[in-house]
């Protein structure tokens, strides 16, 4: 019976775990491009009570006893599908159609990237800067922060589907300046280690950073101007889960009760 206790208690602390990702990913219902989390599950450890087991006449049985010792969690894996576009109509939103990531410059000097395209103007000494609203500069395919510098009206810039910055010539013809945001792809996504405001870093598990510009193997992905990415969650799905993993908790917690009832019984034989 001891042994039931704790394989209880094992459910409701992965339960508990279960809850808490599906907190987050209600929290972040409406985090733009914002990816949902899925908690992963596997068993413990199996005891061996017999390696063999017989029949009333003693022939032996095809299987052996083995009693698990309950569950923990593996993982906690996101979701990297696409998000619906949704239509904001500022000329510095940007969003992504396909697999790849932004490349921005942390305050540090190192390389994150994001699917978050909410972008501003951040003025400085050679010109202006496009950047996120923390002030990470976004970097294009050489790893240079984009910066446009006075010959340039920014209300005049647009961006074509290839990532390419254009400006309008005497004929009001859109043009190409030279500059191009980069993108990037990741062999595993679901690796990216996250960090705060939307960022992500590369790790050992999600691979190195495969710039779109250079790799032709890679479905090339397309930029909107003027559009976000939604988050993937959706909310009916996570109340859904989120009924299922209380459920799974009390049932657990009943166990512990019962167990705890069949000890105090077998406490009080005489």
């Amino acid at each position: 019976m001891m042994r039931s206790l704790w394989t209880a208690a094992t459910g409701m602390m992965t339960q508990q775990t279960n809850v808490d990702t599906i907190s987050q990913n209600l929290a972040n219902v409406n985090t733009t491009a914002y990816k949902k989390e899925t908690a992963e599950f596997k068993s413990l450890l199996y005891q061996t009570i017999q390696e063999q087991s017989y029949d009333a006449n003693g022939d032996p049985k095809p299987v052996g006893i083995q009693v698990g010792l309950g569950v923990r969690n593996s993982a906690i894996t996101s979701q990297y599908t696409q998000g619906n576009l949704r239509e904001t109509g500022n000329d510095y939103d940007f969003a992504i159609e396909g697999k790849g990531f932004f490349m921005v410059q942390t305050r540090d000097g190192g390389i994150a990237y994001t699917r978050n395209g909410s972008l501003q103007l951040a003025t400085g000494v050679n010109g202006v800067t496009l950047a996120t609203s923390e002030g990470n500069a976004l970097l294009d395919t050489t790893g240079t922060p984009i910066v446009l510098d006075d010959y340039y009206n920014p209300a005049n810039i647009t961006i074509n589907d290839a990532g390419e910055l254009c400006y309008p010539d005497e004929n009001n013809n859109a043009n190409p300046i030279g500059i191009q945001i980069g993108l990037v792809q990741f062999n595993n996504p679901s690796g990216l280690e996250k960090m705060s405001h939307s960022l992500l870093r590369a790790t050992e598990a999600s691979g190195e950073a495969r710039l779109e510009s250079e790799d032709t193997s890679l479905e090339q992905s397309k930029i909107h101007q003027g559009f976000l990415e939604s988050s993937n969650v959706q909310a009916v799905d996570e109340i859904v889960n989120l009924i299922v993993a209380q459920r799974a908790y009390e049932m657990n917690s009943k166990i512990i009760t019962a167990t705890d009832e069949m000890l105090q019984q077998a406490n009080n034989l005489r």
